[in-house]
C-alpha cells in the first residue's frame, strides 16, 4: 500500500499587502518548502498548491487564499477532493503566546484561540490534525493585537525569524518522511 499524501498547510492572508507580516509566517514556511522541493504553486480551487515529493513521499504545499479566518473551507475542499485524512495534515500558524522564533508542534488538541485553526477544525469536524505554531511574540499595547499581527517583523526580529522559518521547513519535511513524533522530538522548543 502506498504511503498517504501529506498536506502541509501554511496559514496567512492573500495579497501583497500581507506579504512578510507576522500573521503570514505560515505562508513564508510554505514558500521555503516550495523552494526546497522545487515545485511551483498553481491555483486550484480556493488555494495555491504545489504538489511534489520529498524522499519518495508525496506531499502538497498549500496556501489557502480565503483569508486566515476562513481557511477551513479551502482545507476541507482539498481534503475531500484528494481523500486525505486529518492525521496526514500539518497546519503552520503564527502564535502570539510564544517568544519570536520558538516552534511548538502538536499532533492534535485545542486551537488556542487561533481563528484559522478554529475554522479548519470546524470544517473538518475534527481537531485531530497536527499543527506547528511559530512564535511571533506579543509586544503590543492594549487593543493593538490586530495591528501587531498585520505588521512586518523588525530587522532585529528577522534575525530570529529567518532561522525559525528554515527550522520550521525542516520540521515539516521530517513530518512528511519520518512522522509526527520525530518532528516533535527533534524540533519542539
Amino acid at each position: 500500500m502506498a504511503a498517504p499524501i501529506r498536506l502541509i498547510i501554511g496559514l496567512g492572508n492573500p495579497g501583497s499587502t500581507y506579504d512578510k507580516t507576522r500573521h503570514n509566517i505560515g505562508f513564508e514556511v510554505i514558500d521555503a518548502l516550495s523552494e526546497r522541493i522545487k515545485e511551483p504553486f498553481k491555483q486550484k480551487g480556493q488555494s495555491l498548491i504545489a504538489w511534489g515529493s520529498w524522499r519518495a513521499r508525496k506531499l502538497g504545499l498549500v496556501k489557502p487564499q480565503t483569508f486566515m479566518n476562513r481557511s477551513g473551507v479551502a482545507v476541507e475542499e482539498l481534503v475531500r477532493k484528494n481523500g486525505i485524512t486529518p492525521q496526514d495534515i500539518l497546519v503552520i500558524v503564527d502564535d502570539l503566546h510564544l517568544a519570536p522564533g520558538i516552534l511548538r508542534i502538536r499532533g492534535e488538541g485545542g486551537t488556542g484561540g487561533h481563528n484559522g485553526l478554529e475554522d479548519i477544525a470546524d470544517w473538518l469536524d475534527s481537531n485531530r490534525f497536527a499543527r506547528m505554531r511559530i512564535g511571533i511574540g506579543n509586544s503590543f499595547g492594549p487593543g493593538q493585537q490586530a495591528n501587531y499581527v498585520l505588521e512586518g517583523f523588525t530587522e532585529e526580529e528577522r534575525l530570529v525569524i529567518n532561522p525559525a522559518v528554515e527550522k520550521a521547513r525542516d520540521a515539516a519535511l521530517a513530518f512528511v518522511t519520518e512522522g509526527l513524533m520525530t518532528a516533535m522530538n527533534r524540533y519542539n522548543g
